[in-house]
């Protein structure tokens, strides 16, 4: 495949005719979840006709087969086997079922950070209750981008005690890329087995699952690889499935069987069917170029915005440290207030992300956004900036 350039818009305007958006306003919220593109949408409307036409015969017949070829790809998509993945609904199932299966004892301490996922801070409180566990918080800076720095913080939260270390790859707040495979390695000198949170890094930036060096990991198809909504990932190890316990009552499957964890009824097929054709529109582009397509279109904001007076943009300028995720603040007018008038005046939507005591307001272009709809963005928050 030729290099791609991230700027050559006669090449991304072909992308960006594959997907259909609303005409009403520019959507820069996309870490939600991914919009497909058209022929993924429409295979899903081909596979639900097939499983809602053959019914139970579908189910009982065809499916094994068509569910084994979906996680043959994934495997070869992510570099691990296809023993090892479970599809899921989501991440946040998918860290469901690794921590609350995990063999915590209780006394037994969880490291995080505070930029970790409001719903994994949510698992993490449950379980500590639950069992008697201590949860360890370490503060990362926004602006700190000295690896160094960051793996001493997380060094110097360790206990004797600490069982588990979990790790965001993309923090879904700000955007920062962090080092996950350094704290993994650090994690594992010290005895302590990191969980990584990929729900964001998947397919928005370049890597395979073994070099993050990490046994346990959790992740969205349904955000940048761009297969339909509810469709996630697990990955377990072989050598350490039998550690984990099923979340939902299953006798069925060994203990070192995988299958052992998805034992949650009824899945409906079409969607898990129609991640093939996410990740076959993913590699026709390739997943370099997407990520330099997505980090192009993050900096065309960013670029415009981050010296201006009373503006703070909370990720990294680094462009090796993020993807197409950003946040930004403008002094004295609410983050919420920003992210009305970009609807109201621009017709631009965005979200509110809490980033410790600060509200931000976070921007997520995708595929089908052009330089246009950063370039609008960018106007928007000039007019608001306060004067030199």
């Amino acid at each position: 495949m030729p290099d791609i350039r991230p700027d050559d818009e006669s090449y991304w305007s072909t992308i960006r005719a594959q997907y259909t958006r609303s005409p009403d306003f520019i959507n820069l919220e996309n870490g939600y979840f991914g919009m497909p593109a058209d022929p993924v949408r429409a295979a899903l409307r081909r596979y639900q006709d097939e499983v809602d036409r053959e019914n139970a015969f579908f189910l009982r017949t065809r499916w094994p087969a068509r569910l084994a070829r979906v996680k043959a790809l994934l495997a070869g998509f992510t570099g691990v086997a296809p023993d090892e993945l479970l599809i899921t609904r989501s991440a946040v199932e998918s860290m469901n079922i690794l921590l609350q299966g995990y063999p915590f004892e209780a006394g037994d301490a969880i490291l995080m950070a505070r930029h970790d996922y409001d719903s994994s801070h949510d698992i993490v409180r449950m379980l500590a209750e639950r069992k008697g566990l201590t949860v360890v918080q370490v503060d990362v800076p926004y602006d700190l981008e000295d690896e160094d720095a960051i793996a001493a913080l997380y060094a110097d939260a360790i206990t004797p005690r600490t069982r588990v270390l979990l790790l965001t790859h993309l923090v879904h707040r700000t955007g920062r890329i962090m080092p996950v495979a350094r704290l993994a390695a650090l994690a594992r000198a010290h005895g302590i087995d990191p969980i990584v949170d990929g729900a964001h890094a998947l397919a928005q930036i370049e890597f395979t699952i073994p070099q993050l060096g990490t046994q346990f990991a959790a992740f969205n198809l349904h955000k940048w690889v761009g297969a339909p909504l509810g469709t996630g990932l697990l990955y377990i190890a072989r050598e350490r499935i039998a550690d984990i316990a099923p979340l939902y009552g299953d006798v069925t499957f060994a203990r070192t069987d995988i299958d052992k964890l998805g034992h949650v009824g009824t899945v409906p097929p079409a969607p898990i069917m129609a991640i093939e054709d996410a990740l076959a529109f993913h590699a026709a582009m390739g997943g370099k170029a997407k990520e330099a397509r997505l980090r192009w279109l993050a900096r065309r904001w960013m670029d415009q915005v981050r010296d201006l007076p009373g503006v703070r943009v909370f990720t990294p300028r680094d462009p090796n440290l993020h993807g197409a995720l950003g946040a930004f603040g403008i002094a004295g007018i609410p983050a919420a207030e920003v992210v009305r008038r970009l609807m109201e005046e621009h017709r631009i939507f965005t979200v509110i992300r809490k980033f410790g005591g600060t509200e931000i307001v976070r921007v997520t272009p995708h595929l089908y956004n052009g330089p246009e709809d950063l370039d609008a963005l960018a106007a928007a928050i000039r007019q608001w900036a306060p004067p030199r």
